[in-house]
């Protein structure tokens, strides 16, 4: 598959070469052999392959021929002799080939064509196509099916989007548009049809208690927007109670007392609860109470449970000390009620039976004040509070700070309270209601303690219910935090992702342009940019692919440290305007000036245009620094080797599937020559680039002409360093001052070769005539930055 993508490659870059008229070419190199494959450094993350067989590959590449695809010996004895080759004798043109023992071979035919995936389907299409023809079109079909067994790929494609009409953009956003209206019809589906039942059941236990403490504990601190407003039910049920008591029982002092003190304990309870649902309303130091308040679930809940049992006792009070005692004397006095016995086959003497009433248990004058107190009227029912229970009842069932437990503990303990008092205390009246009656086939005593239970019941079933509800709805919304969660910690992970593959202005440009099609492409061209290249020439020969180096492993792993430690560099404040464009291999790339904020006028001076440019020459001396570090603690001897060029330069993002940033211009290409043509442990520039550097009071040693491909002899020189700040601005570079072969440099770690340095005759006499002079011998660097000896050796030159 890689030699019929390689011969795919060579076929498209022929087309571009017909379409644009362009003298583009290409040359393919395939080997095959064993890679380690990972990400180095920290920043502008990208994956990659390393081994002695990938840097095979690449001179497959480099020694080939353009419009050709050069294999090695190894990878054909893969191919099963699909391809037929011709001797390519790539090992007579590349050292490294010849020393690994390679023979190389041109590709000159396929002898089995690649099955395409792309061929496949469109013939597929075609035979659907073939099926759903009318008649008198069977024969074109067959005829066209055949045509293409000859056609390439790119001719199948082309002819496909013919056959399907070339769709418009209308067409095709009209068809995305349907597609996503399905999908969200096929999420609105799946949420209806999800159960929550069973997932709850799986999650919690037969009390619907989550069986995970910190779930459940989560559930009893969770308050719902506007929960404590069901507890206006239990003040308006006790206000009912005052209305109805004042319009249908009989009134007196007592009863209003007896029902309209509860009045306070609720109201404040409820007031205090409800007051952070009208923040808008009420001042912000009754709403923070309030907040604070509601905030501790077990005062929160205590409140409800205090609110629940003060309008289920106070009627239950009420039906013990008004309607049971007040009433007493007049019922055993009533010769109605002795009838009404009578028709019950029972004698009633309420002296003599042991029935239990008020007047026995409180004391004779209270009894006599009571009776005072209370009017004549004669008919009571006392099923009007049974009917008030059923509606208390339903109050305490809508209090949403209580679980469902807690609610049927208290609806079944109030139920069952008023049927006691139906059933035994209050049997008189009963008896008297049901001669009111006309003797009903049941005791309304008991119909209304049945009609109190099944009230429970139903609440109770109620209440459990929307317990079950809220947690499921609960569980639901916790679940969907967790993913909103996860989706955001997703969100920043990719973001930091893509920040950390492409730079931060390109990373916005994709992340933050939402109008931006998903196709559109990022170029940008800038005029004045710094361009560095650093790289290791030693650590090929510390690479190794022995078992004691994990075939290679622990090698990458120290070449990760390096470049690790490179890229810290980048996060110190004064290199914020450099970034790291890649590494190869172990070669370090970065640029500065690349930074959209720029905005400088075409007259500024070049101390402000080139300002980065310095930037980056002290970052290239940091990066020796950091190096340095590393050898002392590893106990290693590696060197930087770098070259810098400025200049304009293309930058852009390529690839469709794995995205890469890059620049590209004149200025990378001999940017990059000088870091290949340099002296290890020593930083090349050009001559432009030194003129310009110079300014910043940058010193150079002047290396000579060297022969830079594609540019011809190129006069480059060597960083020495920088001058003190009280020295005289550098010379130019025509009076660039040498001291003799035995020379030092201050920024590098290894000494240049005298043989590489070329000295002007002037500048020699004038050190000799220096030296005769003042009898003084002189054995210091270009880069000493000392005023006085520039300027004897400027006069001695004049």
């Amino acid at each position: 598959m890689c030699v019929h993508m390689g011969l795919s490659m060579v076929k498209a870059i022929k087309y571009v070469q017909q379409k644009a008229n362009s003298p583009v070419d290409m040359r393919v190199g395939i080997h095959t052999g064993a890679v380690l494959a990972g990400i180095l450094g920290q920043r502008q993350w990208q994956f990659d392959v390393y081994s002695k067989d990938v840097e095979l590959a690449n001179k497959m590449e480099s020694s080939g021929k353009a419009g050709r695809v050069h294999i090695s010996d190894k990878t054909l004895a893969f191919l099963n002799g699909e391809f037929e080759v011709e001797p390519a004798f790539g090992e007579k043109r590349e050292e490294l080939l010849r020393i690994a023992g390679l023979k190389t071979y041109f590709i000159t035919k396929v002898v089995k064509p690649f099955a395409s995936p792309c061929a496949k389907k469109i013939n597929e299409t075609q035979a659907e196509n073939l099926h759903s023809s009318p008649n008198g079109s069977t024969n074109e079909a067959i005829t066209g099916a055949d045509d293409n067994d000859g056609l390439d790929d790119e001719e199948l494609l082309a002819q496909t989007v013919v056959s399907n009409g070339h769709q418009t953009p209308g067409e095709e956003d009209e068809e995305e548009q349907v597609k996503l209206e399905n999908f969200k019809q096929r999420l609105k589906d799946e949420l209806v049809t999800r159960d929550g039942h069973e997932n709850l059941i799986k999650d919690t236990n037969v009390f619907l208690r989550f069986k995970n403490p910190q779930l459940e504990q989560s559930y009893a601190v969770y308050r719902e927007p506007y929960s404590s407003l069901p507890l206006l039910a239990a003040l308006l049920v006790q206000c009912i109670d005052v209305l109805y008591s004042y319009l249908v029982l009989p009134r007196s002092t007592l009863h209003f007392i007896n029902i309209a003190a509860p009045l306070v304990p609720i109201a404040m309870l409820v007031v205090i609860s409800i007051a952070e649902s009208f923040s808008g309303m009420l001042p912000k130091f009754f709403v923070d109470v309030s907040k604070r308040f509601n905030d501790i679930t077990f005062v929160r809940e205590l409140a409800a449970i205090i609110i629940a049992l003060t309008i289920g006792l106070s009627n239950v009070v009420d039906m013990f000390f008004f309607v049971t005692f007040v009433r007493t004397e007049h019922i055993v006095s009533e010769s109605e009620f002795n009838a009404t016995a009578g028709m019950e086959g029972v004698e009633v003497d309420v002296e003599d039976s042991g029935v239990v009433t008020a007047e026995h248990l409180l004391p004779a004058s209270f009894v006599e004040q009571m009776r005072e107190a209370v009017p004549t009227e004669r008919v009571l029912y006392p099923s009007y509070l049974s009917n008030f229970g059923v509606l208390i009842l339903i109050a305490i069932a809508v209090i949403a700070q209580l679980t469902h437990l807690t609610k049927i503990l208290l609806l079944l303990s109030i139920a069952a309270l008023h049927c006691y008092f139906n059933i035994f205390i209050m049997q008189d009246l009963y008896s008297l209601e049901d001669d009111l009656s006309h003797q009903p086939l049941i005791s309304t005593r008991y119909c209304t303690s049945g009609l109190l239970l099944v009230a429970a019941l139903a609440l109770s079933t109620l209440a459990r219910h929307m317990d079950h509800e809220d947690r499921v709805i609960f569980k639901w919304k916790t679940e969907v935090a967790e993913q909103k969660e996860t989706a955001n910690d997703m969100r920043q992970r990719n973001e930091a992702l893509v920040y950390n593959v492409l730079p931060v202005h390109v990373a916005e440009h994709f992340m933050k342009n939402t109008k931006r099609s998903h196709d559109d492409l990022y170029s940008q061209s800038y005029a004045e940019v710094g361009v560095l290249f650093a790289s290791m020439p030693n650590f090929s020969d510390f690479y190794s692919e022995e078992t004691v180096n994990n075939q290679g492993l622990e090698c990458l792993r120290f070449l990760n440290e390096v470049i690790s430690d490179f890229d810290a560099l980048l996060e110190l404040p004064q290199f914020q305007d450099i970034i790291k464009i890649k590494t190869i291999g172990s070669t370090y790339m970065a640029a500065s000036g690349i930074n959209l904020q720029r905005n400088l006028r075409n007259d500024a001076p070049i101390i402000e245009r080139w300002s980065h440019l310095a930037v980056l020459v002290e970052f290239a001396l940091e990066l020796k620094h950091a190096l340095q570090g590393i050898n002392e603690q590893s106990f290693n001897h590696f060197v930087l080797k770098m070259g810098i060029n400025h200049g304009p330069i293309t930058a852009g993002v390529i690839g469709a599937r794995k995205p890469h940033y890059d620049i590209w211009g004149n200025t990378v290409n001999v940017a990059s020559r000088m870091e290949s043509t340099g002296k290890a442990g020593a930083i090349q520039v050009t001559e432009e680039t030194c003129n310009i550097l110079q300014e910043f009071g940058y010193t150079f040693l002047q290396r000579g002409l060297v022969a830079v491909k594609g540019k011809g002899q190129l006069m480059t020189y060597y960083l020495q360093g920088k001058s003190q700040p009280n020295a005289e601005p550098a010379a130019p570079t025509s009076a660039i001052e040498l001291h003799g072969p035995e020379s030092t440099t201050l920024e590098s770690t290894t000494e240049l070769e005298a043989s590489d340095i070329k000295t002007p005759l002037l500048k020699v006499k004038a050190q000799e005539a220096t030296a005769e002079s003042e009898g003084i011998a002189q054995e210091s660097s270009l880069g000493n930055g000392s005023a006085g000896q520039v300027g004897e050796s400027q006069s001695l030159l004049e």
